[in-house]
């Protein structure tokens, strides 16, 4: 969904507490006093309109993002301290400043108040942690033959969308099942418009062949119209018209034909079979339903479209922790809107208070209306509790995965001697070929798993030695990684500090990232080198090189070890990608790059007229001022470029 920024009737104000009273009181103490203060401060000035409000923290950033309909009474509760959770408490005690934005109405604050905690994932809302977006399918609208794909991301191509389904998988088999049902292509337009003879998706029957005549535009244009018809849920007329069709072909003697469309008859059987649920008179529909246990809440989305099941999927939204069921799941729809187009009915298993603004909002997104409701009765209630039965089985095996991980967690305190379970851990590795491309890699795995969005890499300089110098590199990449960490947040609770090390190396990495560390006066992180152990080729026999020296090799079947080979695989794949992609774009690069004020069609007419970039670095001035499409400044300035000392 496009970012709506704040309304252009809104108005934004920034509230800061007075620096002579609280700047100076501790600005990375938490103080309590302080807090209420700078919110009392705010409560002043407050209308009594809806709108949204950001709480900031002493050093600028964003703790918490809340709406309201009636800002001043909203914020006004923030000093009845004696009534705030703990986790409320904590908040306020943190707080330093506020920014107040004032909308129309209460949709308007629901939907910026989703923009806001997207753009700044505070600390203290509840927050949608999948970040992948959904996959659609795209129908082309703006060629003569229109292409069917898949399609993810921002929806700019001109045509009709399809969605959303809950992963690739389940796009995917439609769609080929599509290919097989309608004859559509899906092929570029590269690929469609140098085509001389038809393509293996021909011969295969999943394509008309359009690129060389096989299908004339209106026979294609009716393949297009089912196509349409049946993504919008008529799936029963076009079973009929093709019934009708297979009818009259075999009655015509036409068997080849025939035969075809029996193909794509048993193509839409498939379809039906693998995706039809009895949603009789629902239509087009979200259902979210949500289960809590010890602490953890999941909620299981299902996406029906034309009474077709286009998948369903469970989240796990974090910092719930003493958030009422109801906030969260209001906060959860909130954000999953902001990226996907509301169905014409969204059902949920609870009563939400602010159910109508919610509608309202999902209306204004979607440009139409949006009914939000608890069915209690009759297919709707009982698609619900399906939902809602998911919901407990998924939650029930995030529970037992996690009672997993927590255990091998503590395995690793204990092979490591670390005083708790790691809530951080970073793996390191460099890759490089004889010293070109080099780079580091940093993944970072927790109780959840890996935390993919929190990965880097890191371009080898050469500042600490060679770029083929393994132990050289790692220094490298541990002086920017913890130079840069001592800078910004030296406070060693900050949750950025890891608790636990990895380097995929020996003894030699190890002592080198140490060297660094000691430099740099950081004593008490845990690293440990993971080698390979003597036989390189057998998977179990790697060494754990620890800091006191000692060496610790695990049972080739203990599950702590291949947790632990599951952490190094997983840097050497980003290792090893990242380098192969860093590899990928110096093979295209040029040495006219590097000029100054030479564009594309300037560096391409050069390569054109002198075959390569060596030529033209060679080249006098008066031979490339005879290069077309360049002038007379140009090519001195290339020249100038290559030659000035």
């Amino acid at each position: 969904m496009p970012d709506y920024g704040p309304p252009a009737h809104a108005s934004e104000t920034r509230f800061n507490e007075d620096s002579a009273t609280y700047a100076v009181r501790g600005a990375d103490v938490p103080d309590l006093a302080a807090g209420t203060a700078a919110i009392r401060n705010v409560v002043q000035t407050l209308p009594l309109k809806p709108g949204v409000y950001r709480m900031h923290d002493a050093k600028g950033d964003v703790l918490y993002v809340g709406k309201a309909r009636a800002l001043k009474n909203r914020v006004s509760n923030y000093l009845q301290v004696d009534r705030l959770t703990n986790r409320i408490r904590r908040m306020v005690t943190q707080t330093r400043s506020m920014t107040i934005v004032t909308t129309n109405n209460e949709a308007e604050a629901l939907l910026l108040e989703a923009q806001l905690i997207k753009r700044y994932r505070p600390a203290y809302n509840v927050l949608l942690r999948d970040d992948k977006s959904f996959p659609f399918i795209l129908l082309r609208g703006d060629q003569q033959f229109p292409r069917i794909q898949k399609h993810r991301g921002a929806r700019r191509a001109k045509g009709d969308y399809y969605g959303p389904f809950a992963s690739a998988g389940s796009v995917n088999n439609t769609l080929n099942a599509l290919q097989k049902l309608f004859l559509l292509r899906s092929c570029t337009d590269g690929y469609f418009k140098t085509r001389d003879r038809p393509c293996l998706l021909h011969q295969i029957k999943r394509c008309s062949a359009p690129c060389v005549g096989r299908i004339d535009e209106p026979g294609y244009a009716e393949l297009v119209g089912d196509a349409k018809n049946f993504l919008a849920g008529k799936a029963t007329d076009v079973q009929a018209k093709l019934g009708a069709e297979m009818q009259a072909a075999a009655e015509a003697m036409d068997f080849e034909r025939a035969t075809v469309l029996r193909d794509r008859l048993k193509a839409l059987t498939f379809i039906q079979g693998t995706q039809f649920i009895n949603a009789e008179g629902v239509g087009d529909a979200d259902i979210f339903a949500m289960a809590c246990k010890d602490g953890v809440i999941g909620i299981q989305a299902f996406f029906i479209r034309g009474g077709q099941n286009w998948g369903h999927r469970s989240f796990f939204p974090t910092h719930t922790a003493e958030v009422p069921e109801d906030e969260v799941l209001t906060s959860f729809l909130t954000q999953f809107y902001e990226e996907v187009p509301p169905a014409r009915t969204v059902f949920v298993d609870r009563e939400l208070p602010d159910r109508v603004a919610l509608a309202e909002a999902f209306a204004s997104q979607a440009g139409r209306k949006v009914d939000l409701s608890v069915p209690q009765r009759g297919t709707r209630r009982r698609l619900l509790d399906q939902a809602k039965r998911n919901a407990e089985e998924a939650l029930e095996r995030r529970l037992a995965e996690s009672t997993t991980q927590a255990k091998l967690l503590r395995e690793v305190a204990e092979l490591f001697d670390l005083a708790e379970p790691p809530d951080r851990i970073e793996v390191y590795d460099n890759s490089h070929i004889q010293g070109t491309n080099a780079l580091g890699a940093m993944v970072v795995a927790g109780p959840e798993g890996f935390r993919k969005g929190q990965y880097r890499k890191f371009n080898i300089k050469g500042n600490e030695a060679r770029t083929d110098d393994d132990f050289g590199m790692m220094r490298e990449v541990f002086r920017r990684r913890f130079a840069r960490q001592v800078e910004e947040a030296p406070d060693r609770d900050d949750p950025t500090w890891p608790d636990l090390v990895l380097i995929d190396g020996g003894r030699g990495q190890l002592n080198a990232a140490r060297a660094i560390l000691e430099d740099l006066g950081i004593e008490d992180v845990c690293m440990v080198g993971v080698a390979k152990g003597p036989h390189h080729g057998r998977e179990g026999r790697e060494v754990f090189h620890l800091m006191d020296g000692r060496e610790i090799t695990l049972p080739v079947n203990a599950p702590v070890l291949f947790y632990l080979q599951r952490l190094r695989d997983e840097v050497h794949r980003f290792a090893i990608g990242a380098h192969r992609e860093k590899r990928a774009k110096a093979i295209g690069a040029s040495p006219l790059d590097e000029v100054p004020g030479i564009g594309p069609a300037r560096k391409k007419a050069l390569l054109m007229h002198f075959g390569t970039g060596r030529a033209v670095r060679n080249a006098s001035l008066e031979d490339l001022q005879q290069a077309p499409g360049v002038s007379t400044s140009v090519a001195q300035q290339v020249y100038d470029f290559y030659h000035a000392r």
